[in-house]
């Protein structure tokens, strides 16, 4: 199976429509119940995914490629609620489908390749998941009360209390963990050293979200500066083994860590 082969359109069309009606009738039900739909909607994905993917002759299974589509499509489940319901809804999906599409018509390429990535995939991967990872955050800030501060309010101002912060600092972590694995698997040979980056992003993103949502950042500034965050840190996975051993890449590693503690001691302090 190539991705000009019949089937292949035939598949990509199938999780499109699929991945489609998934946010729909995220956008149909009330914010509460959107949590949930959100969160199933990236289990079809993968489901259906796997089913219309599977086959004998992939040389890789089809699971690793559907994780970016996966959270783009609970993100955008969450995110489709800034949309005010009516027509203006249709471009959204139309927008988000051609999206999904064209993610998943790479991921499907790199799925039948007879080589590995190239570092053009890999910057692809990398693009696609920059993507996602605004979507999703976008996404989870709206579905989380006070998550999108109006301006000059912070997510202390607005509502956001311990709880609901603890709950988008663990979401935007996991979407973080997930994107970070996808990209860790393009770079590493195994599972095991990518589990191991995913890890890295997840705890950053984690950091990050806490502080960024305790800042007088309004709207979509808070998921934009994590989608930041985590391309900055990927830039800093993909340097060279090399590079990392010079004095002046640790020193910078040493003053991008000190601004991550004095970030965490200011979030902390807004919070007291």
């Amino acid at each position: 199976m190539t991705d000009s082969d019949p089937d292949a359109t035939l598949a990509r069309r199938e999780l499109v429509i699929v991945a489609v009606l998934l946010v729909a009738i995220a956008r149909l039900v009330e914010r509460p119940d959107a949590f949930l739909v959100a969160a199933l909607a990236p289990i079809a994905v993968l489901l259906a995914g796997a089913a219309v993917l599977r086959g004998d002759e992939l040389p890789r299974r089809p699971f690793e490629s559907l994780l970016v589509p996966a959270v783009l499509t609970a993100g955008t489940a969450a995110a489709i609620h800034l949309v005010p319901a009516g027509l203006g809804v249709l471009p959204a999906l139309a927008l988000f489908g051609f999206a999904f599409d064209r993610i998943i018509g790479l991921e499907l390429r790199l799925l039948v390749q007879p080589t590995g990535p190239t570092d053009a995939d890999r910057a692809r991967i990398l693009a696609a998941a920059v993507l996602t990872a605004f979507v999703a955050f976008t996404g989870v800030a709206t579905l989380v009360p006070g998550g999108l501060p109006e301006p000059g309010a912070s997510g202390v101002d607005s509502g956001l209390t311990e709880g609901w912060l603890l709950v988008l600092t663990v979401a935007d972590a996991a979407v973080a963990l997930v994107l970070g694995y996808r990209v860790a698997c393009v770079r590493y040979g195994s599972t095991r050293d990518a589990l191991r980056s995913a890890l890295t992003y997840a705890i950053v993103i984690a950091v990050a979200a806490g502080a960024v949502r305790a800042m007088d950042v309004p709207r979509l500034v808070g998921p934009a500066a994590l989608t930041l965050v985590f391309y900055l840190w990927d830039a800093l996975h993909a340097t060279a083994p090399a590079r990392r051993r010079e004095p002046r890449f640790l020193w910078e590693t040493l003053l991008l860590a000190l601004m991550a503690v004095v970030v965490v001691a200011w979030n902390l302090r807004l919070r007291a």
